[in-house]
């Protein structure tokens, strides 16, 4: 893993969903701090399809006040009839997307994303962090059409698999490495030092209705705190249903994991391993693989995250929220 010495300039490759726009929006408040630079965002279909994913990337960059960064449309795969709107809604936001702004970004006219990965890496080597929330679609399409592009990003930080625990789509996969694995493959085989937040450590980041109320509270008239809170809901709705976080009122923020290491990276431990991905089973197919029998002999090709300290976590998150939505009043 990298140290930063300066201000990290990031692409993040999304697909909301509700956990995906906490991430967002934590990263704008960091953006706005002074923390980082937003370099574009990328959607990739996932929890809803790349048109409604790539309207929510727009409407969240304007309430959160980054409207002008650009917005890549998703690459369309035949994975993408599949999703996962019975958790995020129809719209990947809890259904309250006619709450917010209209999208300030143009679908049709929008590059694709895997073109943006592209031509933002080459023009700018060894500088961009890819944060990688969504299935892996954009990132694997960049790395076929040109061979080695993703060698040139600074650091790729992935969310998804699930090693020592059962996974949330299947009972052996995760859902972003779930529903492309192919895709996922060719990310893990084009570098050998990518950072990986799996279920292993997001299934303990269960954000909940007391945190949304402390956000309300903190400016009770903001919009931005009452959509937050009003998604915050609607998530905890379909984590019970789905029995997510054990009967606590909260749902998982798994996204958010990654900023977590980014920005605060003593909340993680971590381990060297060589991951490898299930993409022909009938019953595995997604399932994420280490060998943990002697990790030090194999040739690795990732950091997994393997504890996190969720008091720190959201202790941040919670406060970097607050201070985007200060910045609004």
């Amino acid at each position: 893993m990298s140290a930063f010495s300066n201000i990290p300039k990031i692409i993040l490759d999304t697909d909301p969903g509700g956990d995906d726009i906490f991430a967002l929006l934590w990263l704008q408040s960091l953006v706005k701090q002074g923390l980082a630079e937003l370099i574009a965002i990328t959607a990739a279909g996932g929890n809803v399809s790349t048109e409604k994913t790539f309207s929510s990337a727009s409407r969240i960059l304007s309430l959160g006040g980054l409207p002008d960064v650009e917005v890549g449309r998703g690459v369309v795969t035949a994975h993408s009839s599949n999703d996962a709107s019975h958790i995020h809604g129809n719209d990947g936001m809890g259904n309250l997307s006619l709450q917010l702004p209209a999208p300030v970004h143009n679908y049709e006219m929008a590059r694709r994303s895997d073109d943006l990965l592209i031509e933002r890496l080459s023009a700018m080597p060894g500088e961009i962090t890819i944060v990688a929330i969504a299935p892996l679609t954009n990132l694997a399409a960049a790395e076929k059409k040109a061979p080695g592009i993703l060698r040139k990003a600074r650091e790729i930080i992935i969310m998804g698999g699930a090693f020592h625990c059962p996974g949330n789509i299947t009972s052996h996969a995760e859902f972003n490495v779930w529903f492309d694995p192919e895709a996922a493959e060719i990310v893990l085989n084009s570098r050998c030092d990518l950072v990986i937040t799996s279920l292993d450590v997001t299934r303990r980041l269960i954000f909940t209705r007391e945190m949304a109320q402390s956000i309300v509270q903190s400016n009770p008239d903001s919009e931005l705190a009452q959509f937050l809170s009003n998604l915050c809901e609607f998530m905890i709705g379909t984590a019970l249903e789905y029995r997510e976080t054990n009967g606590i009122s909260g749902f998982l923020v798994h996204d958010a994991a990654t900023l977590g290491y980014l920005f605060y990276p003593e909340t993680m431990m971590w381990i060297r391993a060589r991951v490898q991905i299930e993409t022909r089973g009938e019953w595995t197919q997604g399932q994420t693989l280490i060998d943990d029998r002697n990790l030090a002999k194999q040739p690795a090709n990732a950091w997994i995250a393997t504890e996190v300290d969720a008091a720190r976590f959201f202790t941040s998150l919670l406060e970097d929220l607050k201070r985007l939505i200060s910045m609004q009043t």
